[in-house]
């Protein structure tokens, strides 16, 4: 395992993390939890920690993963170890002190090395965030937190002005090669010398576990994983990554990543070269150098369509064929809330684009293209998966 001083924090941290999403039994979080899937989870972090991994990142709102890792930490050196959890900001602070006293109560520790503002997604919720910093910051001073940050899913500048707050340590994002925009933000916060943790690379990075066989061969002789592990590790403004572990194997790619860092230079150019040609090739050049020009915001689109999110998940399946991802995420819209927001491009025949879409060079070409993603991808409403526990 390869590893990196996470910004002002001074801790170095494994540039793979083991992140408590998808290994815990359910996200209901008073669920009964069986043996076998406590051995598991067990194995999980066993496994990790064996391979050179010894930050284990989890959350209030992953059901029982608190409480499962809360069974297991205690048999792990505490001074070995760097163990983050997140909490949302609230209205009501004493919510916000109760969540997280019971966050500590579950998972059994005096102190938490991280701790992060969850889901600091739009206006409100840094709203709320300012509501909740002194408590947090006290928390801080008295050592029962040694670092805070935030974790966010928003728009570029919601998180460019949570940065700006001037007041956290490390950010945890999304960024990674399907997904590039938030880059700026990275730079803001390695000019702040703030850690940088990146969030979800396989799953909304691509669903790269169930990696399209085209993205796949596009990014060989590395699994897709490997090659989305050594891009973003190939920029030293980024310092982690998480890997969400359902299973002790799935460490395994991730532990091949680190061990090719040092040839990244070498390794990445040709495939980075080839996936850009193909989607030139599939989508064409103009389009993919000026798609993003001009296009209005969700909550600017009549029916609050999320036309930046629906034409980015079409050229993903078009030019990947990355068509379970964009199903997945396309029926995801008009359910996600402040995580995901926007609606479907459904209903076009009702809606006049032409005012929202005027700033883009492809203007009139844009209804069309939305409703032919629409009949490719729609298909049964998904929602977040801590909705669907």
């Amino acid at each position: 395992m390869k590893y990196r001083r996470l910004g002002k924090t001074e801790l170095q941290i494994p540039v793979i993390s083991c992140g408590g999403m998808r290994f815990q039994q359910s996200w209901k979080g008073d669920d009964p939890v069986s043996d076998e899937s406590q051995k598991n989870l067990e194995a999980c972090i066993r496994r990790a920690f064996e391979v050179g991994i010894y930050h284990f990142e989890t959350a209030r709102g992953y059901g029982t993963s608190e409480l499962q890792l809360g069974r297991i930490l205690p048999q792990l050196p505490r001074n070995e170890i760097i163990v983050q959890t997140k909490i949302g900001p609230e209205s009501d602070l004493q919510k916000f002190v109760a969540t997280f006293e019971k966050s500590m109560s579950l998972l059994g520790v005096k102190y938490l090395d991280l701790l992060a503002f969850h889901g600091v997604n739009n206006e409100k919720s840094i709203e709320n965030t300012r509501r909740c910093l002194d408590t947090a910051l006290q928390w801080k001073k008295e050592g029962r937190i040694r670092f805070l940050g935030f974790s966010t899913h928003a728009p570029i500048n919601i998180i460019l002005e949570t940065i700006r707050l001037g007041v956290f340590d490390y950010v945890n994002l999304h960024w990674y090669y399907i997904f590039q925009d938030n880059w700026p933000a990275i730079e803001e916060a390695h000019r702040r010398d703030m850690g940088v943790f990146i969030i979800s690379p396989n799953d909304k990075g691509g669903l790269l576990y169930k990696e399209s066989e085209k993205f796949a061969r596009l990014t060989a002789p590395l699994h897709p994983m490997v090659f989305n592990d050594l891009f973003c590790l190939s920029r030293p403004e980024v310092h982690t990554l998480s890997c969400g572990a359902a299973r002790p194997q799935d460490f395994d790619l991730h532990v091949v990543a680190a061990n090719r860092l040092d040839k990244v230079n070498e390794i990445l150019p040709p495939i980075e070269r080839r996936l850009d040609e193909e989607m030139q090739r599939v989508l064409g050049r103009e389009w993919m150098e000026t798609w993003q020009v001009g296009l209005p915001e969700w909550h600017e689109t009549p029916n609050q369509i999320n036309v930046p999110v629906v034409l980015r998940i079409r050229n993903l399946a078009l030019a990947f064929d990355m068509i379970e991802y964009a199903k997945m995420r396309y029926n995801m819209l008009g359910s996600g809330d402040h995580w995901f927001p926007g609606q479907k491009a459904e209903n076009l025949e009702q809606v006049d684009l032409t005012d929202c879409l005027k700033r883009s060079p492809h203007a009139q070409r844009i209804p069309a293209l939305l409703a032919e993603t629409h009949e490719l991808l729609v298909g049964e409403q998904r929602k977040r998966l801590q909705q669907e526990a």
